[in-house]
């Protein structure tokens, strides 16, 4: 079979498999490892064996990384210090060392058990940022929290690029130490060569390439500063993907960096697809039935360590026991990242085949069972915390208090600033709020906020909400607030309800399900930017204001030109 034929053939099963996964809503990266497993040498079939594809594939991780340091750049990085930066490093360091010390104690090789220990201590920021957003969780603390950890974790797999390469050279203790005394020196000089490099020659170069005004120019300079700063560190012995994430992290403190991002998706995402089905083409199912055991063990030992480390450190860090579990259920699940420390240490001799076959489905086996995790997060977290009330009973909280006039479900940024307008102006209103440090604040602002969520019916009725005279909803997540709307329907039909919207599609959403207003924060936010541009063009402010009365009062109508349905993602 020609090569082109045997592209073709991969991005069919590619297309096809993408295409069920989607509609299945199961993480592209699952995807990407079926196909290769369906193309690969262990599986009957046509098999796809083209010379350059383990090269464009290394650059998958290249290209990650390099997105990778865009988000993280050097004063970024300096913000987080405390609790992402020190959560983050923690998770990472404590999961891989207790997975290191139990397969150490059962007699596994320590190199090899510090390397399954660095692939175990990865998270899918796919799965779980993909997961929280279709369950409108993704503005909750817990999700906030592991979303931000999974995605710092990246950040600090960086050193096992150095380390594992060094860790395959078969030296002695003596010699293997000087060979990362030697990597880490290596690692520094990288660092400050691409650091100074930036200041000096990216801005500029950068300004020079955008006063062109040319998309292809501005694609093909940021190609060749990632493939560039690549080369840099594997010409010093180090990972291509090391030079990349440098490079991010610099053009990260730049004014270019959104552009960059934007630039590099399409060969990134490319990229890193081939990377996910070249790890499925690793995959042997012959193997399978003499290790699949092992395999599940390891699946149970890296969701178990993950879990309890996660728990221990984030409940240490403030967070409420059920919060805590939460976060820890989400972060238990394994990585992509770990395929690519994996891959790297195939390559490197680091382990053998059969122990990466055991690995490589163990890593796998613990995706599958953290979707479920994270699926059914908050009635396992319940669970583990027991019958304890995690707050006082509501009748307690309610004790004492006139019935509201006004209901507000969410303190948050929108909340309290409402609270603070029906204050001002001398309204009782009850807020709620499920984030117990959100209480505590309204509480020390002198606001009547409750612990609770606006979407229980036995809250409400707790609440007298039949008695007020208006219920504002203003979380940010659109699934909680669709949730709360029906919810307060159904216990008060007759009770008003305005609430906030991400956008037009979402205001629409929450007055079909029974808003009387819903407030895009986006058009609203246009509309103020408008009105500020009118009256500095010397526009009445009578004009004005009667423009924008007449764009609320139709439903923002007028600015939607021609509605276009969007394709199911």
């Amino acid at each position: 079979m020609d090569h082109l034929l045997q592209i073709i053939l991969l991005l069919t099963v590619s297309v096809a498999v993408m295409l069920a996964f989607q509609r299945l809503h199961i993480p592209s990266s699952l995807g990407y490892l079926l196909a290769g497993l369906i193309l690969g040498p262990h599986t009957a079939g046509p098999t796809v064996h083209v010379p350059e594809f383990k090269v464009l594939a290394e650059f998958g991780v290249v290209f990650l990384l390099f997105s990778i340091g865009l988000n993280y750049s050097l004063p970024q990085l300096h913000a987080m210090r405390h609790q992402i930066l020190g959560l983050g490093t923690a998770q990472v360091v404590l999961s891989a060392t207790v997975v290191a010390g139990l397969l150490w104690l059962a007699g596994v090789d320590p190199v090899v058990a510090f390397v399954i220990g660095a692939v175990f201590a990865q998270s899918s920021s796919t799965i779980i940022g993909r997961q929280l957003a279709e369950q409108g969780e993704d503005a909750t603390p817990h999700g906030r929290l592991g979303l931000a950890i999974s995605v710092f974790q990246d950040v600090t797999a960086v050193p096992f690029l150095i380390l594992i390469p060094v860790l395959g050279s078969n030296a002695g203790m003596d010699a293997l130490a000087g060979e990362l005394g030697w990597a880490a020196a290596k690692a520094v000089l990288a660092f400050a060569l691409v650091f100074y490099a930036a200041r000096w020659a990216l801005r500029p170069l950068f300004h020079l390439v955008t006063a062109r005004r040319s998309a292809e120019l501005f694609t093909l300079c940021v190609l060749l500063v990632v493939l560039a700063a690549a080369w840099t560190t594997d010409n010093l012995g180090l990972s291509l993907a090391f030079g990349a994430f440098l490079a991010g992290m610099m053009l990260g403190e730049t004014e270019f960096r959104h552009q960059v991002e934007s630039s590099i998706r399409p060969f990134r995402d490319v990229l890193l697809g081939l990377f996910f089905i070249g790890i499925g083409m690793l995959i042997d199912p012959a193997a399978l039935p003499a290790i699949w055991h092992w395999a599940l063990l390891g699946g149970l030992l890296l969701l178990a360590a993950k879990l309890l480390v996660v728990f221990l450190i984030v409940r240490r860090s403030g967070m409420a026991a059920l919060g805590a579990w939460r976060t820890a259920l989400l972060l238990a699940v394994g990585g992509e990242f770990g395929f690519a420390l994996l891959a790297i240490a195939l390559d490197s001799r680091v382990v053998d085949a059969q122990t990466g076959q055991i690995v490589l489905n163990a890593v796998l086996f613990s995706m599958i069972g953290g979707v479920l995790l994270i699926r059914h997060n908050q009635a396992i977290a319940s669970r583990l915390v027991g019958p304890e009330p995690v707050v006082p009973p509501l009748a307690d909280q309610l004790a004492g208090l006139p019935a509201p006039k006004v209901l507000i479900g969410g303190y948050g940024r929108v909340g309290h600033t409402v609270a603070v307008l029906l204050k001002s102006s001398g309204v009782d209103f009850l807020a709620f709020d499920t984030d117990p440090r959100r209480v505590r604040q309204g509480r020390a602002d002198g606001h009547p906020v409750l612990y609770g969520d606006i979407a229980d019916a036995e809250l409400l009725g707790a609440a007298r909400a039949e008695q007020a005279s208006l219920a504002i909803v203003t979380v940010d997540s659109h699934a909680v607030a669709l949730r709360s709307l029906t919810a307060l329907r159904l216990h008060c039909p007759r009770l008003p309800v305005i609430a906030r919207a991400r956008d037009l599609e979402a205001s629409s959403a929450l007055i079909a399900a029974g808003a009387i207003h819903a407030y895009p924060e986006a058009v609203e936010a246009s509309l103020r930017l408008g009105a500020t541009a009118l009256r500095m063009l010397r526009v009445p402010t009578i004009e004005i204001d009667q423009m924008l009365q007449d764009i609320r009062d139709w439903d923002y109508q007028p600015l939607v030109e021609t509605p276009v349905k969007e394709d199911a993602q």
